[in-house]
């Protein structure tokens, strides 16, 4: 029993220096619901700072160690350290959202590794403590309920996507609300031969594979909505570490108010 009451003890410590209420747990009652939280780290395998915070960011998602939060992670690769060696994984479209965030975030240039939790705070992406004051301030932050479901399969590579939102009167008087899937893959090695990180193996989790906006919900948002997509699957991507990963983002904010995520049957 000694154990679970230092783990509690530290996670009170911690947000009580942040702010945070706190429920304390009575002996064998059962954790609640952890509350999801959106990470995303823009990232590059052209940048030698890069890695230390791709292990963060699978260490999150494995471990799951901030208390009260389910972690729901976004590795981006961007394409401005595209030189001598091509990231694998770069997309200029996650360059473009990078800067989004700079007006919101009150980031001023871009950078890598930068972190950024519930489009709210960002941060290098390298820094643990930072991370996990960020992520146990996010769960505190009322959000919608997005549920995230594959209904079928209309071809090879095709799926059939349900996105059921819920609780957005918790949001008060939220903006217009974008919905956004994206694809993720995890367990991803790159053996780099050239650049910054030359003869290195770099592991990568929740790599964005594809980011699509598919609706966006004018004001007033309604308490209950449902939609659906068409979601492409490459072939080359391994189904067993693919992810869906559906969330509610304000088009002015930059904020997210909502987020869920399913694997892929």
């Amino acid at each position: 029993m000694r154990g679970p009451v230092i783990v509690w003890a530290s996670w009170l410590v911690g947000l009580a220096g942040i702010g945070i209420g706190v429920l304390t747990l009575l002996p064998g009652q059962p954790e609640p619901p952890r509350i999801p939280v959106l990470v995303e780290l823009f990232t590059s395998e052209g940048c030698s700072s890069c890695p230390p915070a791709d292990e963060l960011l699978l260490r999150l998602d494995e471990e799951q160690f901030v208390p009260g939060a389910l972690i729901i992670p976004l590795s981006e690769h961007v394409a401005y350290w595209n030189g001598s060696w091509q990231d694998p994984f770069s997309n200029s479209a996650f360059t473009e959202r990078q800067r989004a965030y700079h007006p919101t975030t009150g980031s001023t240039a871009l950078y890598t590794p930068q972190m950024v939790v519930d489009g709210r705070m960002q941060f290098v992406g390298s820094q643990r403590m930072l991370a996990e004051n960020a992520i146990a301030s996010a769960i505190a932050t009322p959000k919608a309920i997005v549920d995230v479901t594959v209904t079928g399969e209309a071809s090879q590579g095709l799926l059939q996507v349900d996105v059921a939102i819920s609780e957005t009167t918790k949001l008060g008087n939220a903006e217009a609300l974008e919905v956004w899937i994206a694809v993720t893959e995890s367990a991803l090695e790159t053996d780099v031969q050239r650049g910054e990180n030359a003869r290195r193996r770099l592991r990568h989790v929740a790599v964005v594979r594809s980011l699509e906006r598919i609706e966006t919900l004018a004001r007033p948002v309604p308490d209950r909505y449902a939609t659906d997509a068409t979601v492409q699957i490459a072939p080359e991507w391994q189904r067993s570490n693919l992810r869906l990963v559906a969330f509610l983002q304000e088009p002015q904010t930059r904020h997210i108010r909502g987020v869920g995520q399913v694997t892929l049957p």
